[in-house]
């Protein structure tokens, strides 16, 4: 008895030792590959100014508004001003903010973002460890696949873009942990017995955490939620009706699914009650179907690794068109695909729902990613038509259409989604499950042998999707246009010139420190009634037409920046021919210039 008592003692302190090496593997990995972002945590971000810079706002806007305002975050009363603005417009990630909420106790906004996108590398490593070493029973083989699915490109190319929605992929393998045992719900089908219910077989460990996954995901990005529920959905379907149809009449299974249902309510109403508001308003309106097939995945965007890869990334963009690179990041990984066809094959009927579970998931995920119609090379694959059909439907091609062009055209919400391509992150996901089955036979080996092993796997996987080195950062903060404006009596509101400025993210991060409302807002995925109504008359400020417009809409500072007013003029995208003409008509309507501020005129009514 003693002895046993013994054993169990130091089999737990052994995985108290393992917990501790895998978070600082996936911390010093998440270093590693946004390297050097360690140094430029407080005031800088990766890459240029874009995305990013809108988080960074909401970051700082929520911990305003709920600790110092004392308000609801969702109601930007300052942004589209005087109509005001809600935060549903675009997608918002409450999770991914709470995280970076977390660090604004000890650092800027900035900070905060970047620790966020450092967290979630890290958790994406560390969940799949759990859930892989749950599937297999081997520690190495979960290390194989978190370590796959941290440092997978696409999630290198989402940090850079400054996507921190996207970049929240660690709830996903937290979902599919419960899914699979859910999908699995005999007792003889769990591995890890602690995870079986006594219930008589009903799995409501696996529906809570399936569940908790589920709406974890929903208040991180309204792409993942919705892709996941469709795999998800097929996967149910083909393990329940093709698969194991005694499913149908396993009254267990049944339990534990609505289990599922019942505790996944709260965090789906939190999370998507203000898009179903905002849908149901008519404020989500269904993308345009030529918007959204350029971003059709190609088989192609598998095979290519990353442009940002230390030793390939150049040649494969000088050699291919990335001009979506972002998007179009999907490489698996030569090592991963190696590794997850070897355990594919050598697993056999030991792994048979396993694996069946993770080619359903891969087929489905790759198909929906390949968008409404098939790609190579971001060119769209079109057939030939011959003379008679040419003459009859009045061109020569015709695009190969694929399932996802039905789905959008048919499916409730489909055409709500622009980038299709974002469903390979499940393939991907898949893959790297997969492939840590590739270990799970290494027992047999010496240990000498093993420790080689697990070495050559990993190094295999990290030089396979090793990023250069990050040399471009951009510093963010605020202008010493917005320092004065915070010092200024009036109560109006900003407007930038030229126009278009005012859906630029950088503008609404502005007003964290400016303290004035903006009449713009970050509005490029849904624009507002009052944008849109206003957008032509606005654009041709200064004018009369513009400023009887601007009183109207309580605009008390027009901020002319003149590097940008250089670029409209030479576009045309303005009615002026000079930054001077420009200048004396605002003189001519009885404007004041207040200041210049490193190339912003100021001018007040």
């Amino acid at each position: 008895m003693n002895g046993e008592c013994a054993a169990v003692q130091q089999n737990n302190e052994k995985r108290r030792n393992t917990t501790w090496l895998v978070w600082l593997w996936f911390f010093v990995l998440a270093i590693v590959f946004t390297r050097p972002l360690i140094a430029h945590m407080g005031n800088e971000v990766a890459g240029e100014i874009g995305d990013n810079i809108y988080f960074i706002w909401m970051i700082g806007w929520v911990k305003k508004a709920l600790f110092k305002l004392g308000v609801n975050p969702m109601n930007v009363w300052f942004l589209n001003y005087p109509e005001g603005w809600n935060m549903a417009h675009t997608e918002i990630t409450p999770a991914q903010l709470a995280l970076g909420e977390v660090f604004t106790f000890f650092g800027s906004e900035t900070f905060a973002y970047n620790a966020a996108m450092l967290a979630s590398f890290v958790l994406s490593g560390v969940i799949t460890f759990y859930w892989v070493r749950h599937l297999t029973g081997s520690a190495a083989a979960g290390l194989l696949s978190g370590t796959i699915y941290a440092c997978l490109p696409y999630r290198q190319a989402h940090y850079l873009a400054g996507h921190l929605n996207l970049s929240g992929t660690q709830w996903l393998p937290l979902f599919f942990w419960g899914w699979f045992d859910l999908l699995r719900n005999k007792k003889s089908e769990i591995r890890n017995k602690k995870w079986d219910s006594t219930n008589q077989g009903v799995q409501w460990k696996a529906a809570l955490m399936a569940a908790i996954g589920l709406g974890l995901t929903a208040l991180t990005s309204q792409y993942y939620f919705f892709m996941l529920v469709i795999v998800a959905g097929f996967q149910m379907v083909w393990m329940v009706l093709v698969h194991q149809r005694d499913k149908l009449k396993d009254v267990s299974f049944w339990k534990s699914f609505g289990l599922f249902i019942l505790f996944s309510i709260p965090l789906l109403l939190i999370a998507e009650l203000p898009f179903l508001q905002l849908a149901g308003a008519g404020g989500m309106p269904d993308r345009d179907w030529g918007g959204v097939r350029m971003y059709s995945a190609g088989l192609s965007d598998y095979l290519l690794p990353g442009t940002t890869h230390f030793l390939f990334g150049k040649w494969v963009g000088a050699h291919f068109n990335r001009d979506i690179w972002i998007e179009a990041t999907l490489y698996v990984g030569i090592a991963a695909l190696a590794l997850f066809t070897y355990a594919m094959i050598r697993g056999g009927k030991t792994i048979r729902r396993e694996r069946q579970m993770l080619l359903t998931g891969i087929v489905i995920a790759v198909i929906l990613s390949m968008g409404t119609d098939l790609h190579w090379n971001a060119e769209a694959v079109e057939l030939t038509l011959p003379g008679f059909l040419t003459q009859k439907l009045g061109r020569q091609t015709m695009p190969i259409l694929l399932p996802g062009f039905f789905l959008f055209k048919y499916f409730p919400f489909y055409a709500k989604l622009r980038a299709m391509m974002r469903f390979g992150i499940f393939a991907l996901l898949f893959v790297a499950a997969g492939a840590g089955f590739a270990l799970t036979g290494i027992g047999k080996f010496s240990e000498r042998k093993q420790v080689l092993l697990i070495a050559a796997a990993l190094l295999a996987v990290i030089l396979d999707f090793l990023p250069r080195s990050q040399t471009s950062f951009a510093a963010v903060g605020p202008r010493e246009v917005d320092l004065w404006l915070a010092q200024q009596p009036q109560t109006g509101s900003v407007m930038r010139c030229p126009f278009y400025l005012n859906d630029d993210q950088a503008g609404t991060y502005y007003t964290l420190y400016n303290e004035k409302p903006f009449i713009g807002g970050f509005f490029n995925a849904f624009p507002t009634d009052q944008y849109r109504r206003i957008y032509d008359v606005m654009n041709g400020f200064p004018s009369e037409e513009s400023l009887k417009l601007a009183k109207e809409l309580d605009v008390s500072f027009f901020l002319v920046e003149e590097d940008e007013l250089l670029r409209a003029i030479k576009e045309g995208t303005v009615p002026w021919g000079s930054t001077d003409e420009l200048y004396e008509a605002a003189k001519a309507f009885g404007l004041q210039q207040a200041g210049k501020f490193d190339g912003i005129f100021v001018y007040i009514r």
